[in-house]
């Protein structure tokens, strides 16, 4: 076991010595006194230097004095050595530049307590008077006190569940003089004696808070078959090492493997609160019930575990029809907090798809207002944003013309090719439905053919599941 040490006994006992602290009397002209206290017995060494190393010297009194004299298992108070109790704590952020804690979350834990052991305490308190007088007013603010105890606390962490004790005055000696007295000088002790319940606790163990921002939950397609948690044979699966888990197929009866059901339509994943996400350029939204930048965003980031970092935290995104998570970093807009604005990773962004030995066009043009002759190279690619020529049109623009005179006929968001002396269609929107990666080597932007239009590679909606954060930076 590894060496550990937290002062637990220690904190005891200062306890017990300032609980008989703050003592005074009352001397013949009225004068009031503090009375000093001292851990430790009145041994042999201690009144030797106490004295000054001279026997001629006696110990100033009054004083007190405080000592362990007993340390005991208390087996009526022993529970289960094997209990743990968790607690989940959560901070409020600090601003080590301005000193002053913020209106926001900051860290969180959880915290693993383990069944402390259980112990009662002795402790002895001397009590030394030069005279009866000064003994009866010390004794007199102290028992009145105990009826029947004192509560103490060793510590002022709330999540310490051992911090509070009490003590209890058990047995009073009031003098250590013999009689007859002699003629011996001894100072007048009375001793007090206390007992308290104490715990000594091993280590805690605190961990980074764990908090479910994801559930992904997985359902069977009734139509492929029945849900068999094979529980109607549990005499006979006592004896199978391998039970195993799937559907089974109405037809043949016999169970599909559990690759065989692992189907992306069959499993559903949901967030906080089930918000989805829209994106727009390098601005995030939250939807709620369909309705979208109603939410805001810093309801979201203060229930997250961890803290929100401006321009250090992520976002993940995860389109439905890709593997892939498309990451940027967050900044929450100060002026519209239903925004994030995003700085985007674009390493992050899924790969081209390859177009005829391209994965990538040079420019996008609305063919109606630009004259494409001066752009002419050969291999020139282009995504056009509206129709060329008509195929009943035998006379069409002349800027769109063929070298031969032919009229070349395209489409809105085709992407088209010059070869030197003609225009041919390399991606015919009308006729692909696939989701295609494209980018602008213009601009460097990266374009995704959804089958219907042309977007930013990451705009559009992320229903719930398909986004997370990441406070880690």
């Amino acid at each position: 076991m590894q060496h550990f040490y937290d002062g637990q006994l220690r904190r005891y006992i200062t306890q017990m010595v300032r609980m008989m602290s703050g003592f005074s009397y009352k001397d013949g002209k009225g004068n009031l006194t503090k009375i000093p206290v001292m851990y430790g017995d009145i041994s042999r060494q201690a009144a030797h230097i106490i004295r000054e190393n001279s026997e001629n010297k006696l110990p100033s009194a009054p004083r007190m004095a405080l000592y362990v004299t007993g340390l005991e298992m208390d087996r009526s108070r022993t529970g289960d050595k094997t209990y743990s109790n968790k607690v989940s704590i959560r901070e409020r952020a600090y601003d080590e530049t301005g000193k002053e804690y913020l209106n926001k979350e900051g860290k969180n834990y959880t915290v693993e307590r383990l069944m402390p052991a259980p112990y009662t305490m002795t402790v002895n308190c001397d009590i030394w008077a030069s005279n009866t007088d000064q003994k009866f007013q010390i004794l007199e603010q102290i028992l009145v006190l105990f009826n029947p105890s004192i509560e103490i606390q060793t510590s002022d962490n709330y999540i310490d569940w051992t911090s509070l004790s009490v003590v209890n005055l058990e047995s009073i000696t009031y003098s250590s003089r013999s009689i007859p007295v002699g003629t011996e000088s001894e100072i007048d002790v009375a001793t007090l004696t206390f007992s308290t319940p104490i715990y000594i606790s091993a280590p805690v163990k605190v961990k980074r808070l764990g908090v479910i921002t994801n559930i992904i939950t997985t359902i069977f397609d009734e139509s492929q078959g029945t849900v068999e948690l094979g529980l109607s044979k549990p005499i006979l699966n006592a004896y199978d090492d391998n039970i195993e888990v799937g559907v089974v197929d109405d037809a043949s009866g016999v169970r599909l493997p559990a690759t065989d059901v692992e189907d992306p339509t069959r499993v559903i994943t949901t967030t906080y609160q089930n918000y989805g996400v829209y994106v727009s350029g390098n601005s995030l939204q939250l939807i709620d019930k369909s309705v979208v930048g109603t939410t805001n965003w810093r309801q979201v980031l203060e229930v997250h575990p961890g803290e929100y970092q401006a321009d250090i935290s992520r976002i993940y995104l995860r389109k439905l029809d890709s593997d892939s998570n498309i990451t940027g970093t967050i900044t929450l807009n100060e002026l519209d907090e239903t925004r994030l604005v995003v700085n985007w990773d674009t390493d992050s962004f899924p790969d081209d798809t390859v177009i005829e030995g391209r994965t990538s066009f040079d420019y996008i043009i609305d063919p109606t207002k630009i004259n494409p002759t001066d752009l002419k190279t050969v291999g020139l690619r282009v995504l056009i944003l509206d129709n060329v020529g008509n195929a009943d049109n035998t006379d069409g623009a002349n800027a769109w013309k063929n070298n031969d005179g032919t009229d070349f006929v395209g489409s809105a968001n085709d992407i088209i090719e010059w070869d030197g002396t003609k225009w041919s269609i390399v991606f015919d929107a009308s006729q692909i439905s696939s989701i295609t990666y494209n980018t602008n080597l213009n601009t460097g932007v990266q374009y995704r053919w959804d089958g219907i239009e042309w977007l930013l590679s990451f705009e559009g909606e992320y229903p719930a599941g398909t986004w997370r954060l990441d406070f880690n930076g």
